[in-house]
C-alpha cells in the first residue's frame, strides 16, 4: 500500500504498526460479524423448531378427530340384528366384519405425526372394544387452550399422550352411567 503525500512530493510505505492496526480492526470487524449472523441464525432455528412443532401438533388434532370419528360412525353403524359395539382393532376402520360388503371408516390407519410411528396407544370399553386412540409421546404440546368444544378436554394437558382422542355415546357422555374405560 502506498500512500502519497501531495505536499512533499514523496511517496512512502506505512509503516508496520499501522498495517497491524489495521489488520486487527478487520478481523474484529469480521468477528463481530460472525458473532451477530449465529445468533441471526440460533433465533431463526428456533422459531422454525417451533413453526414445525405447531404444524405437527396440528396434524394430530386432525388425525386424532378422523379416528374418532370413525370410531363414531363404526359404532353408530352396527347391523340392526346386533347390539353396538366398538371395534376391537384399528384395521376394523379399514373393512368393517360385520358387514359381508366392503364399509370402511378410514381410508387408512394414519401414524402419529408426534413420533412418526404408526402405533398408537389405545382407550378401550369394559369389552375390550376401542373407544379412541392417543399419542404415545410424552412431549409438552405448545397448545395449552383455545380449543374447539370436542377437544376441550386437552387444555392444561402437559404431555400429548394425555390428549384422548375418543369417541363416548350420548347417554355415557352425561356421566349415567359412567363410561369405564383402560389404556
Amino acid at each position: 500500500m502506498r500512500i502519497h503525500v501531495a505536499k512533499a512530493g514523496i511517496c512512502r510505505q506505512p509503516s508496520s504498526k499501522i498495517l497491524t492496526r489495521m489488520r486487527g480492526f478487520t478481523f474484529l470487524g469480521l468477528m463481530m460479524i460472525i458473532a451477530i449472523m449465529g445468533v441471526v441464525l440460533l433465533s431463526v432455528g428456533e422459531v422454525w423448531h417451533f413453526a414445525q412443532k405447531r404444524n405437527k401438533e396440528l396434524e394430530l388434532l386432525f388425525v386424532g378427530d378422523q379416528y374418532r370419528r370413525a370410531i363414531k360412525t363404526y359404532y353408530d353403524h352396527t347391523p340392526s340384528s346386533s347390539r353396538q359395539t366398538y371395534p376391537m382393532n384399528l384395521e376394523e376402520l379399514l373393512k368393517d366384519p360385520r358387514y359381508p360388503t366392503t364399509h370402511r371408516y378410514l381410508r387408512r390407519i394414519y401414524p402419529d405425526p408426534i413420533t412418526g410411528a404408526s402405533e398408537w396407544g389405545v382407550l378401550r370399553d369394559p369389552n375390550g372394544g376401542i373407544i379412541g386412540v392417543y399419542s404415545l409421546s410424552d412431549e409438552m404440546p405448545a397448545k395449552q387452550g383455545g380449543f374447539r368444544l370436542a377437544e376441550r378436554e386437552f387444555e392444561g394437558k402437559t404431555k400429548y399422550s394425555e390428549w384422548y382422542f375418543k369417541y363416548v355415546p350420548p347417554i355415557y357422555a352425561s356421566g349415567v352411567p359412567a363410561m369405564q374405560y383402560t389404556k
